[in-house]
């Protein structure tokens, strides 16, 4: 990856879940350093700030069945704008949130530059339910889905150009909670995947290797990684609501992000779902960071 500008954006956003905390991730994120760890690799980094975010309480829809539906909406149309602004001035976004449904205005603003888009889901959960089949109507478990055009209109239509990504150019990995709908739909849409079984089969370094290969064949113009932090084993990563046993350990997910790092395709990220209250000593927060080291190029030698 060539040495680039690069813009800190926080979105300090829980309105997709229901767990109090995860407001606090992109500060816990610049508590453990993210700043200087990209300054000292020799990029020029300009911290953004924090999208707005109005703290209100926490509502549900009845007839859309999603929780906090309006504030999301806010949040995920004013982090659109501030992604889309940045990439105007020729700088890389790394985006910290905040649960995972901010990828839903993250995505959005990035797809505004890019005709064919690829996305890396480095995930415990596919976050692809819709409206019709969220067990909770947590938003946090749908922005895959609605960057794929499906689920509320409003939120899709975020992306001015909806649908902002293409089912054939996502790949997702680590997941090893799948709900039945999400199941249904992967095999329908036949959405690129590799859970934890092809992980402990094939090992962390073919399933890089497939994923780029597979990317390139399809002629992306630019790859998004969204990385939420319960993709690893919660031994690793404590303070994530919605922790799986039996995930990616630390060093496969350090040789994934060294292994994209080569391949020169990323142009975006962002790393979700850091919670400092269920946390333990920032543990998960400087788990983050050094993953953000090794895919903006650190190396061990």
């Amino acid at each position: 990856m060539e040495k680039k500008k690069i813009s800190i954006i926080g979105v300090p956003s829980d309105y997709g879940q229901q767990r109090r905390g995860v407001d606090m991730g992109p500060s816990a994120m610049r508590y453990a350093g993210a700043i200087e760890r990209l300054e000292k690799l020799g990029y020029d980094v300009n911290d953004e700030g924090n999208v707005s975010v109005h703290k209100t309480k926490k509502t549900k829809s009845e007839e859309d069945k999603l929780l906090n539906l309006e504030e999301v909406l806010e949040v995920s149309e004013q982090l659109a704008e501030k992604v889309d602004e940045v990439i105007k001035q020729g700088r890389f976004p790394v985006i910290l949130g905040g649960d995972h449904s901010i990828s839903i205005g993250s995505i959005a603003g990035i797809r505004r530059h890019y005709k064919n888009l690829g996305v890396i889901w480095f995930d415990a959960h596919t976050d692809i339910n819709t409206p019709e089949t969220t067990p909770s109507g947590n938003i946090h478990g749908m922005p895959l889905a609605v960057n794929l055009g499906l689920g509320d209109e409003r939120l899709i239509n975020v992306a001015k150009d909806a649908p902002a990504v293409k089912f054939e150019n996502v790949v997702i990995i680590g997941a090893r909670s799948i709900d039945e709908g999400e199941k249904a739909l992967i095999k329908e849409k036949k959405i690129k995947i590799f859970t934890m079984h092809e992980i402990d089969r094939m090992g962390m370094s073919k399933v890089i290797e497939e994923t780029v290969a597979y990317l390139k064949a399809r002629q992306v113009d630019g790859v998004h990684i969204s990385i939420d932090l319960d993709a690893l084993d919660p031994i690793y990563t404590p303070g994530v609501g919605t922790p799986v046993p039996g995930g990616i350990t630390y060093r496969e997910s350090h040789l994934a992000m060294e292994m994209l790092e080569e391949a020169k395709i990323i142009t975006s990220c962002e790393f979700v779902e850091v919670n400092p209250i269920l946390d333990e000593r920032n543990k998960t927060a400087d788990t983050a960071v050094a993953l953000m080291g090794s895919l903006m190029g650190e190396k061990l030698v």
